[in-house]
């Protein structure tokens, strides 16, 4: 058998899995796009790729989310690096659906940021659930 490099093994670990892993660059441009993201979000690498974020980010939340993201870029600092953010998305279809996920600073060899990996997964049926029984405890704290 023969083992295979460190490259190699990044690759088919990010391919492989089913959560969802881009990288957007400074300007959030998608420059890369895996099969998770495929299943999660409809869209496939070609169509993903060179593509802004706006393609997954629901438009009444794109302001917010690029003050955020442009913040981030000056600043280098995410409570988001150490925590998952709940958010909706935008899947091919129309649908909105909830992901979580995390991001992940890529510094260039000098140190300077030049975009973010995020780990994303697609939570919505949880998400729904839970609103649910939310929902219903409510309603049982009505009748007591």
């Amino acid at each position: 058998m023969t083992p295979l490099t460190e490259k190699d093994l990044f690759h088919r670990i990010l391919e492989g899995t089913p959560d969802g892993v881009l990288f957007a660059d400074q300007e959030g441009i998608i420059r890369y796009w895996n099969e998770g993201a495929r299943r999660i979000f409809g869209y496939s690498k070609e169509e993903a790729l060179g593509a802004s974020l706006d393609l997954i980010i629901p438009e009444k939340l794109r302001d917010r989310h690029w003050s955020g993201y442009h913040h981030v870029m000056e600043t280098g600092v995410s409570r988001y690096s150490t925590e998952l953010l709940l958010v909706p998305a935008l899947h091919k279809d129309g649908h909105q659906l909830s992901c979580e996920f995390s991001i992940v600073m890529i510094h260039d060899d000098s140190g300077r940021i030049i975009g973010f990996a995020s780990i994303m997964r697609d939570v919505t049926e949880r998400w729904e659930k839970e609103k649910e029984l939310r929902k219903q405890l409510a309603a049982c704290k009505k009748t007591q």
